[in-house]
This record gives C-alpha cells, structure tokens and sequence, in this order.
C-alpha cells in the first residue's frame, strides 16, 4: 500500500516511520492521518520557554546548615577571653577575663539588620536580672552605626525610655555609674565601633538600673534596656 499524500510537516523520521508502519499494515489509513496531524502541530509550535525550578530540598537544607553553623560560629566566640568578631569586616576584639558576674549586651540598629525589639534601635541583655556586687558588662555592637553604653540609675515607679529628650538628641546623664564606650577595650571613649566590643566593670548595689546609648537621638530610638539587681 502506498503512502497518501499528505503535504504535512513534523519530523521527517517520525513521518517516514508513520509511513512504514501503514505499508506493514501495523496503522490504518485514518490512525496515520491523525498521528501525522498531531506531529504536524507539534512542529509548528513555537519553542517552550525555559521555566525557572525552584532549588531542590537537599540543597536548601545544606544552605541552612551553612547559615546555621555560620550564626554557631559567631555565638561560639562569646566566652570571656575569647575572639569576638560580631560583624563580618568589622575589628575583633579580645576580650580579657572579666570579674564578677558577666552580662551580654547588645546593641543594634536597623540598618545593621532587623533589631531584636522590633524599633529603629535596640539594647538587649543576657541576663536582665544579676546578683548585687561586681558586675562587668560585655558590650557587642551588632549594627552599622557606632553606639554606646551608659548605666544609669532608674527611680522607682520610672519606666524605661520615659527620660526627658533634649534639644540636642541626648538624655541627662546625670548620676552615671559608668559606661562602655571604646572599641576593644574598657570603659569611657569615642564610641564602639561596628563590629567591635567594649566592656566595663561596676559594682552594683541592688536596684534598677537603665543601660542606654546616649548618642543624639539612639535613645529616643529605643537604644534603652532594664537591668535588675537583686
């Protein structure tokens, strides 16, 4: 049986396959015809446009890992004495064996990434209540601008972040028991830099106290946290 004429496009082995099976016998004249329509609309569509695939399981829990053990590796380094780079680029520091009772501080802003309050800039403690007597304060700036710690008595019946704000940004520092304010090392200076640690060492008699950064307007931003002394 010889093959119809059909003018129809497709793949020309898929054709001349179609046309073999018909002379065999294997198709009949109508199933060819309909196969070749098929083969002829296939070719005449334009080609799929590449869709993007999302990344595979495996390979989103390895990335996970990897940040995980990232943020391990950064936690790691907290111990007294040890070598504390809180952001990538910014100075190591290291922090020598401090006394007393010792107090994780950390200071962040926004644009250093979310803070841990939810506000433009945040202090946090770790712990917020201690024992009276020596205390030392580790203080970490993990945001991008250059910050500052300074501790301050609270009165009773005062909450924090209700102090009176200046024209100039900056709250009265009146009654200071101390600060951490110089890149890698201890108490008062220009400011801790992004990245770096500052620390001090106070003794504290039971109470609250508020551990503010009194740069212009870093208060007025949420830059303030209660510690309790028992």
């Amino acid at each position: 049986m010889s093959a119809p004429r059909d003018g129809s496009g497709g793949s020309p082995r898929a054709v001349e396959i179609l046309r073999e099976r018909l002379a065999r016998g294997e198709i009949g004249e109508q199933e060819y015809r309909e196969r070749l329509a098929v083969l002829h609309a296939s070719s005449s569509r334009p080609p799929a446009r590449p869709r993007w695939r999302s990344p595979s399981v495996p390979l989103v829990v390895a990335i996970t890992v990897l940040v995980a053990a990232a943020s391990l590796a950064v936690l790691a380094a907290w111990p007294t004495g040890g070598f504390v780079e809180r952001i990538a680029g910014g100075p190591g520091c290291r922090v020598p064996a401090l006394p007393g009772r010792t107090v994780d501080v950390t200071l962040s802003d926004m644009m250093g990434g979310m803070t841990a309050t939810g506000a433009m800039m945040s202090v946090t403690l770790a712990p917020s209540v201690v024992p009276a007597g020596e205390v030392s304060l580790r203080v970490a700036n993990a945001g991008s601008l250059v910050h500052e710690l300074v501790v301050l008595p609270l009165p009773r019946g005062t909450g924090v972040g209700t102090r009176p704000v200046g024209a100039d940004g900056r709250v009265s520092e009146a009654g200071s028991l101390g600060e951490a304010s110089r890149t890698c090392g201890e108490g008062a200076g220009a400011g801790i830099s992004p990245g770096a640690v500052g620390w001090v060492t106070l003794r504290l008699a039971p109470g609250r106290y508020e551990l503010i950064c009194n740069f212009p307007w870093h208060y007025a931003m949420g830059m303030h946290a209660e510690l309790d002394v028992t």
